[in-house]
Parts: C-alpha cells; structure tokens; sequence
C-alpha cells in the first residue's frame, strides 16, 4: 500500500527533472521554427538543421550566399545548391549537386558517387576538420537529394535533402530536415 500512494509521487518527481532539462536545451522543433517553409513556388529559400542547430544563407562576401544553377544537357540536368552563411566573422557553407537529373525523384548523396556529393565547410575549425567533400579526407558520406518538383516550363525546382559526412578524427556533420525552393 506504500508503494501505491509513492508512486504517483515519484512519477511527478521523474516528469519535473525531464521538463527542466528540456528547457535549457533548443528542441528540434524549436529549431525547425527558424527554417523556410518546404514550398514548391519559386521562392528561392534554403535551410536545414546542422547537428541539430538551424541552418539559413545569411550575410554577404560580395557574392550571393544562395545559389541555385541548374543546367538541362541530354542526358538529364546538372543541379549544384550553394549556400553560404558569413556572420560575425564566422562562415560556413554547404553545397548540394546532382547529375543526371530526369525528373521528380530520389538522388543518392552517398559514396562512392560521382551523380551526387553533398559539402560542408566551416571555416572556424581547425584543417582538416573544416571541410567535408569528396576530394579531400571524406571516408562516408550518405544521403540523398529529394526532388519534389523539377518544372522547367514554370522554372521551378523544389526538395529535401538530408546527409551524414565524416571524416577520420573530426566530428560527424549530420543535416537533417534539409529543403529548398527555387525559381530558375
């Protein structure tokens, strides 16, 4: 009968000590909140979460610091994404490619590929952990590039993507909840 009449309490104990910790730390939806919506309009938006942390072109070097370059060929289109985000003195970028293009469809990012890559540059941490592409250390890179919408008539591309780099003895650079939305 003790044990009865505790349990509701230490149920209520176990539920405080989880809320508090959700509170020190961002959520996932908190962070979803400060990325474009996922729209097929031409609306020229980009953003994911980096290791869980909201990701968005901001700044500017001279140049657009959101890029989208598609090429039509007869084998299918070149797309190649190129984002960059320059704040306070800190910059990071990702680029997302993809060859061959037909279409609406799933497009692997994984290695080995030479249809698809997926980069991330950040250029506060220290070579050779401040960039992740296929040319350099990259040992795995899976993922893939979801294309929603591939409208040439109207010049619209829209999609998801999501991807996981790593290299040896440097941290593992995880994007999730990727989209974009662009006019040609």
């Amino acid at each position: 009968m003790a044990m009865k009449t505790k349990l509701p309490l230490y149920l209520a104990l176990l539920l405080l000590t989880q809320c508090s910790k959700c509170k020190d730390d961002p959520t996932p939806a908190d962070q979803l909140r400060l990325l474009p919506p996922a729209t097929q309009t031409g609306r020229n938006t980009f953003g994911c979460l980096v290791n869980g942390q909201a990701y968005t072109p901001q700044g500017n070097n001279g140049q657009s610091n959101n890029v989208c370059l598609y090429d039509p060929g007869p084998n299918g289109a070149n797309l190649s994404i190129r984002t960059y985000r320059s704040v306070d003195g800190s910059r990071t970028s990702i680029t997302v490619n993809a060859l061959y293009i037909t279409g609406a469809g799933t497009y692997s990012l994984d290695l080995p590929t030479t249809a698809g890559t997926a980069y991330f540059n950040d250029r506060n941490r220290p070579s050779p952990c401040n960039e992740y592409w296929h040319g350099g250390t990259l040992t795995y890179s899976k993922g893939n590039l979801t294309l929603t919408r591939v409208d040439e008539q109207a010049g619209i591309i829209s999609g998801t993507f999501e991807f996981t780099l790593a290299q040896p003895g440097c941290d593992t650079i995880k994007v999730t909840q990727g989209r974009f939305d662009y006019q040609l």
